[in-house]
């Protein structure tokens, strides 16, 4: 694990990732930086405000790369920082999810793969991708936010929403404990959605806006989502019965889905969602009530290409 030339990084952790159990991660992270002749700055705040203000000042110092080390809601941070900036951001999966490492063939099981996916992606050129922008009201204000990954605006955001307010499970297991609760009380949701122009009005059970492949860890919403094409794949399920959801439900993880008459998958650039009293969350974090307006904006950021190999248009 060498590099050419000493790099100016800028390290920002979750210590909380993964319930605590990442947090020997970042620690390592930046041991092995430094180990290697980098110039490291570690960032650790007590919660994401101070970190994104923390980041943001690093980030104006343009350093060579911003790497975030935690899960998808450290992978937002990151995005929310570097987009519309040349400092591309690195990833090294520590959370619950890591949805976005599996998109881009980061090892998000393997600590120690990961850093040295890391380390080897410093000797490469970064590589653009596209990112989503939001605009929503929080607390009547106009309000933008980007997300990488996936916006989830349906059951599935009704499922996040109960489980980040669970204190127990502390794991992955969490999510299925919070989607089984929420299942009991499924019901039929309106949406009225204008993509590129066309409205679409519908009552369905989930919508999801996917950049990239997955969310919830490894369930593949949008399987053939590419994070530079210039597109976003939006997902819309037709509203189902608890036994119908139960039987789509498992073939989500293999992306299996999209083969029921009920599931429809629509690219655009330009999408509005609007429903009422549901919430809508971007690379598991929560965005705000819908409505909301998304925008695909190509190659809005630069990533650290850790896989070493190139992303594969649509024909």
């Amino acid at each position: 694990m060498t590099t050419t030339k000493p790099k100016r990084l800028v390290v920002a952790i979750n210590p909380t990732a993964s319930f605590g159990k990442g947090r020997d991660v970042g620690p390592a992270v930046v041991q092995t930086l430094r180990a290697l002749g980098h110039d490291v700055t570690s960032l650790q705040e007590p919660d994401f405000e101070q970190l994104m203000t923390a980041g943001r000042k690093a980030v104006a110092g343009k350093p060579d790369a911003l790497i975030v080390v935690g899960g998808d809601g450290m992978v937002n941070l990151g995005t929310n920082l570097v987009v519309g900036t040349k400092v591309p951001l690195g990833l090294v999966p520590s959370g619950t999810g890591n949805d976005m490492a599996r998109g881009l063939g980061i090892p998000h099981e393997n600590t120690e793969a990961a850093i040295e996916s890391l380390v080897a992606s410093l000797d490469r050129p970064s590589r653009p991708i596209d990112a989503g922008r939001v605009e929503y009201l929080e607390d009547g204000v106009p309000a933008v936010r980007w997300f990488a990954c996936v916006l989830s605006a349906g059951f599935d955001a009704i499922v996040n929403e109960r489980a980040n307010n669970m204190e127990h499970p502390k794991g992955p297991s969490r999510y299925l404990i919070a989607l089984g609760l929420e299942l009991a009380k499924l019901k039929p949701i309106p949406y009225r959605l204008v993509l590129d122009g066309r409205e679409i009005v519908t009552t369905g059970a989930l919508i999801s806006v996917g950049n990239n492949i997955s969310l919830g860890g490894g369930m593949k919403v949008t399987p053939d989502a590419l994070v530079d094409d210039g597109l976003l794949d939006v997902l819309v399920v037709q509203a189902l019965s608890r036994i119908s959801f139960l039987r789509i439900f498992p073939r989500v993880f293999k992306g299996e889905h999209v083969t029921d008459p009920r599931v429809a998958i629509h690219r655009a650039k330009k999408i509005r969602i609007e429903s009422e009293g549901v919430v809508a969350y971007a690379d598991g974090e929560r965005i705000g009530l819908l409505p909301l307006d998304i925008e695909v904006v190509p190659k809005a950021m630069r990533i650290l290409d850790q896989a070493g190999e190139s992303f594969t248009k649509h024909e």
